[in-house]
């Protein structure tokens, strides 16, 4: 059964708009490299959703084909490239895991 995995993220106010696309590009480059991730995608909230997001700028949508991929996805992110600059672009996350 998938499993969505979402996290939120909140920009550090110095980021720059270059800066957010590199990092969504790296959050891409994890297709076809890690096993069990079917798809991935980063972005901003539409501007209508802006009001209700609490702060947080971005957020990272991966879809898992099952729950015994989740921990393999989030080793896998923790090692990579991108989350190094994650460190330096935001100054909070939250993560929620769902199966569907």
């Amino acid at each position: 059964m998938p499993v969505y995995h979402i996290v939120l993220f909140h920009l550090k106010p110095e980021v720059t708009d270059d800066q957010i696309s590199e990092w969504s590009q790296m959050v891409k480059s994890q297709l076809g490299q890690v096993p069990g991730l079917i798809s991935i995608e980063a972005n901003k909230p539409l501007p209508v959703a802006v009001p209700r997001t609490k702060g947080y700028d971005m957020a990272v949508v991966a879809v898992l084909e099952g729950a015994e991929h989740v921990e393999g996805y989030t080793r896998y992110a923790a090692q990579s490239q991108a989350q190094s600059f994650r460190e330096a672009l935001f100054d909070d996350t939250i993560a929620f895991d769902l199966e569907f």
